[in-house]
């Protein structure tokens, strides 16, 4: 199969072999995969979390960085066949995405990080049947590959345990964020600050639900807010990833406050515990989504409760990714661009 490689944190095209599925797994021809800001992340400071994995047996410790391994866990493709002795749950010819793990054979892997199971970058994927998701027809290929960064959202927005009497903060208008937003909303969380230094990414998080959006190099998100009668946010929900923000947001936060680190940074992030103890703080650290937290994504962008059109930049071939994961942020860049690996 052809597929774009991560290769010693450079993007390459390769020819490599097909994946053979073995039992409890379905071999999958990828329709479209969405680029995450993690896979730009693991670019330059992947090595740190191989390593990691390897002092605590995480699921990235058999990831060789020197080694091509094939990027990709937003994606929605057509199920062609099965290992055999599989239960075989969705037919062949139906289109399923999943959560990017597979726990079939012994082993814990997250797909699109792992040299045994390849990511939507390449033209197959092999993943775990117990946690394919049937897409419905008429719901688009790149609409079904938002599902994961939605549902990513999602988990991070119930992981704060929000209330009605919380006033959250979104840091960070990505996907990620935007899901956060868009679980508050229907959580009936309100009200909702959203803070991007770009003026695109604030209208989109209005969009989201939203009640008041920030640039916080002109308007202090932690401090009292006009638009909202003076209250201050007492919920943050960081989607950055990038080293400093924790403590940075710790210093800013409210005592009592709650904070949800859903940005991934995969370099060493400093922190003074003391200042966090001395606002009684409650920092969750939150991963990726759960199986609970697809199904609902699905639904709702299926039944257009949750409108991630305005998410979607351009399609490109496996030729366009080492460009695409090089721009994945700054003004006016798509929230997801999406590849079709079919295409060059």
């Amino acid at each position: 199969m052809k597929a774009a490689c991560v290769e010693n944190g450079a993007i390459h095209v390769r020819e490599l072999p097909d994946p053979e599925p073995g039992k409890g797994q379905a071999l999958v021809r990828t329709h479209s995969c969405g680029l995450c800001a993690s896979d730009a992340h693991f670019l330059t400071g992947g090595q740190h979390v191989i390593d990691l994995s390897r002092r605590m047996g995480g699921p990235y410790a058999a990831l060789d960085y020197a080694r091509a391994f094939v990027p990709g866990h937003e994606f929605v493709g057509e199920v062609i066949d099965y290992g055999s002795g599989s239960r075989r749950p969705v037919a062949p010819g139906r289109r399923v995405t999943s959560v990017p793990i597979m726990r079939q054979g012994g082993a814990h892997a997250v797909v699109g990080f792992s040299h045994a199971c390849p990511g939507g970058c390449g033209e197959l994927m092999l993943l775990d049947e117990d946690f394919l998701i049937e897409v419905p027809e008429g719901l688009p290929d790149d609409h079904a590959a938002m599902i994961e960064p939605l549902a990513v959202g999602l988990e991070h927005a119930r992981r704060g345990r929000p209330g009605k009497d919380d006033v959250a903060l979104v840091l960070g208008c990505g996907a990620i964020g935007l899901g956060v937003i868009a679980g508050l909303a229907l959580a009936g969380i309100a009200p909702i600050v959203a803070a991007d230094f770009h003026a695109d990414r604030r209208e989109l998080a209005l969009k989201m639900g939203a009640h008041i959006a920030v640039d916080p190099r002109e308007t202090d998100p932690y401090g009292p807010l006009p638009d909202l009668g003076g209250r201050r946010v007492n919920l943050v929900y960081e989607n950055v990833g990038v080293p400093g923000m924790l403590q940075r947001i710790i210093e800013s936060m409210p005592f009592d406050g709650r904070l949800v680190m859903g940005g991934y940074c995969m370099e060493p992030e400093p922190l003074y515990v003391f200042a966090a103890q001395n606002k009684r703080l409650n920092i969750q650290f939150a991963g990726g989504e759960e199986p609970q937290d697809m199904e609902l994504a699905l639904r709702r962008i299926a039944d257009g409760r949750i409108d991630v059109t305005p998410w979607l930049g351009g399609r490109i071939g496996l030729g366009g990714v080492a460009a695409a994961i090089a721009n994945l942020s700054g003004p006016g860049t798509p929230v997801r661009t999406v590849v079709d690996p079919r295409m060059m």
